[in-house]
């Protein structure tokens, strides 16, 4: 196969401010060099990357893609993610399946799901 997925990528206002949220979150470092207008998070050591980018014009819609976490603390996660700036949109509870849907801090979109 020729295709590789190499980064996702976040359009963003402050790409230093976003990325420090999700290397938080993710217990990540930031590649050296970030700034208020590019930053990278390496997820492995060979990719692919989170990659945040600075554009004039904000969020004005619902994400068509977003991220899927998983935690096997989810109790905990759910608060440390409160506590790092992420705002609780809603909660699904379908038989043993259970998450959570956040907005970063610029209203980007993720699930946390209790695994």
């Amino acid at each position: 196969m020729a295709i590789t997925l190499w980064a996702v990528g976040y359009d963003t206002a402050d790409a230093g401010n976003l990325a420090g949220f999700w290397s938080a979150v993710l217990d990540r470092p930031i590649d050296d060099g970030a700034t208020a207008a590019y930053a990278a998070i390496p997820l492995t050591e060979h990719g692919p990357v989170l990659s945040f980018h600075q554009v004039p014009e904000g969020k004005t819609v619902k994400n068509r893609m977003h991220p899927d976490l998983v935690s096997t603390e989810f109790d905990a996660d759910v608060r440390r993610l409160g506590e790092l700036g992420a705002t609780r949109l809603g909660e699904i509870r379908r038989g043993d399946a259970h998450w959570i849907t956040f907005a970063d801090p610029e209203g980007n979109e993720f699930d946390l799901i209790a695994g």
